[in-house]
């Protein structure tokens, strides 16, 4: 009885979860561009969203925003990981941790408001004007991927064997060669999925964007969002499965490289422990 009944709640709670994305998907096939009844299989809405320019220029945007912003949050996160994971005073680690968690637990509205105020001061100090868009969004989404960075990268510094860093530097390694050679393929898993993380927060982010954006540049978010201000058109649902597609084949790809890389370390491991 009682499987029965965890099962029953885990079911009900991913079909909760996963119902309203498999409606958008099913009835982005739809010919007839109704909800209420599905007429027929067809691409229409497929070939109506790719002859859109404004929407494949707003997701150009968004994939160049994504990619930038996670890799130069990725970049600034492992190596303020590794400076977290060497410093010694525990009150200075504990404190900048918590620092570092606030633009987690912050709204993001709170974040975009701060950032659009930040922004707006600059501006006014070096008499800059049309001073929002990319470069501010940039900023903006680097800045809060790093926590997502950090929380993905510091695990796997803590569970690295001291002993290898020590003993490439003994056999004449500098830090820096010793932490490139020995440290960071450990803790190639954490940065990927750090990397994979911080690209889907910026792809999907609406809130902190809205904020700091400008009509110049215009992420997919943003495009959605004034789409379905007025009548929503059926290459939205198109292009909303096509999201979810890619974020779940990158999703994939992150869990299955992760898994060969822990197989592979572990493997080394155990066949130096023989040795």
């Amino acid at each position: 009885m009682k499987k029965f009944l965890s099962g029953g709640y885990i079911f009900l709670i991913f079909a909760l979860l996963y119902a309203p994305i498999a409606v958008l998907i099913i009835f982005s096939f739809n010919d007839g561009g109704s909800l209420n009844e599905f007429t027929a299989f067809s691409f229409a809405w497929y070939k109506e969203l790719f002859a859109d320019e404004a929407a494949i220029t707003a997701l150009k945007n968004s994939l160049i925003l994504a990619v930038l912003s996670s890799v130069i949050a990725t970049v600034i996160g492992t190596f303020a990981a590794l400076g977290l994971h060497h410093m010694k005073s525990k009150v200075i680690k504990g404190s900048i941790k918590s620092v570092t968690n606030i633009p987690m637990m912050n709204p993001d509205i709170v974040t975009g408001v701060s950032m659009m105020l930040l922004f707006v001061a600059v501006a006014t100090f070096i008499k800059a004007n049309n001073f929002m868009g990319f470069g501010t969004m940039l900023v903006a989404h680097t800045t809060f991927n790093l926590p997502y960075v950090l929380l993905s990268v510091a695990p796997r510094f803590t569970q690295l064997d001291k002993s290898l860093s020590e003993a490439a530097q003994d056999l004449g390694c500098t830090p820096s060669r010793a932490f490139f050679s020995v440290e960071l393929p450990e803790i190639i898993p954490g940065i990927v999925s750090g990397l994979m993380l911080g690209f889907t927060m910026s792809l999907d982010d609406f809130v902190i964007s809205h904020f700091v954006s400008s009509p110049n540049f215009q992420t997919l978010p943003l495009y959605v969002y004034n789409q379905t201000v007025h009548n929503v058109k059926f290459s939205m649902y198109a292009l909303c499965a096509l999201i979810v597609a890619i974020i779940l084949v990158i999703l994939l790809a992150v869990n299955f490289a992760g898994s060969i890389s822990d197989r592979r370390s572990k493997s080394a491991r155990k066949g130096g422990a023989t040795k």
